[in-house]
């Protein structure tokens, strides 16, 4: 936990985060841009052409060695050492009893050395989980977040705007894949991943290179529509895309079963990993809750916390709530107990659900996730 006396941290990016007048805020321990001037213009952008964010709060932690990758598959619920160099997953670090300390993306960038990017708010907790779980002598463990910024270009149009600038060849650059590159000129990791829902690509730079390529994909995106984007827009973008943040759909209380994320918990890999044994029992078991989407009928915003009802009880609670721009109406991802989730009506009314906001019952609509898929 930051502690609240503490200085917020400024990242790489802070000079044009002040020139572009963007509202700071802070964010686990770093000073952050929430927005810009509009987040619902940003999350729009995003959705219709191209944005840009600055993410160097996340953690960037190097694990490194011949023991690199099976001290990865022991730590992780994944299986890193499946990987082949050049390729990404999406993964989680757990504790002996199945809750999740963290989601994370591992990215094998050789044989013997991995990126592991997390959370900004756990970075310290996974560095010292997976030093502590890295016991052998040929794996090496290093937090190198101070050696990177990170920037993010995420929309439709992402990919047109940044060819010019790169050495990479972005039609070779698969979903979840990494290459070394060069983006106007300066030296960068390239990955096509993102949590918006939309296509996209996230830079791996060094700091003082920040500034730079900042400012180049801004002027060669201007053009297309792209325009700076804080961490508003991307908390409702990545809502719409039911893509889970830890601290509300996941956290220490609860299994990558219960968050629907089963498929990322590799029991059939030949190593043990921590966890493993809670997590096959959670496997097996009928689930304790279940996370849905829900949708409001009313104007109303339910926001994470609040209770769900059914008939009048309390069945749930959000996790996460905002409005929707794409759906123009209100939206949230909530666990619910499992009988409330299967037996809904679907009209909102009688043993329908509903959000208890501020004492008043707003009916919902329970929804299939996503809220938003990009068009194919």
């Amino acid at each position: 936990m930051t502690d609240p006396q503490s200085p917020l941290r400024p990242t790489p990016l802070a000079a044009v985060h002040e020139r572009l007048g963007a509202k700071l805020t802070g964010f686990a321990g770093w000073l952050m841009p929430l927005r810009y001037r509009s987040e619902t213009a940003e999350h729009q952008a995003v959705r219709t052409a191209a944005g840009i964010f600055d993410l160097s709060h996340m953690g960037e932690i190097m694990v490194t060695g011949p023991d690199a990758a099976a001290a990865l598959d022991y730590a992780l619920v994944g299986q890193p050492s499946a990987l082949a160099p050049g390729r990404a997953r999406y993964t989680m670090i757990c504790a002996p009893d199945g809750g999740i300390i963290d989601d994370l993306i591992v990215y094998r960038l050789a044989a013997d050395e991995f990126l592991v990017v997390a959370n900004a708010a756990n970075t310290a907790a996974v560095f010292a989980e997976l030093a502590e779980r890295a016991t052998g002598p040929n794996a090496d463990v290093t937090d190198r977040t101070a050696d990177y910024a990170l920037i993010a270009v995420q929309g439709p149009r992402a990919a047109r705007i940044l060819t010019p600038l790169t050495s990479a060849d972005l039609g070779e650059v698969r979903y979840y894949a990494s290459y070394p590159a060069t983006v106007a000129g300066h030296d960068v990791l390239l990955a096509r991943t993102g949590y918006t829902g939309e296509d996209g690509f996230e830079l791996f730079t060094r700091p003082d290179d920040a500034e730079p390529v900042w400012d180049a994909v801004a002027s060669a995106g201007a053009p297309d529509g792209l325009i700076p984007a804080g961490l508003a827009a991307r908390d409702t973008l990545r809502l719409e895309a039911a893509m889970p943040l830890y601290g509300n759909e996941l956290g220490p209380d609860v299994t990558p079963f219960d968050a629907g994320l089963g498929r990322v918990v590799k029991l059939g890999k030949p190593a043990d990993f921590v966890g493993r044994a809670a997590l096959a029992r959670r496997a097996e078991a009928a689930p304790e809750r279940v996370l849905v989407g829900l949708v409001g009928r009313s104007r109303r915003i339910p926001r994470h916390g609040y209770e769900v009802l059914r008939g009048g009880s309390p069945c749930g609670t959000v996790t996460s709530g905002a409005p929707s721009p794409t759906l123009g109406k209100p939206i949230a991802m909530a666990y619910l107990k499992p009988d409330a989730a299967s037996t809904a009506e679907p009209d909102g009314g009688g043993a329908g659900l509903a959000f208890n906001i501020r004492g008043s019952a707003e009916p919902a609509d329970l929804v299939q996730l996503p809220f938003y898929r990009r068009p194919t």
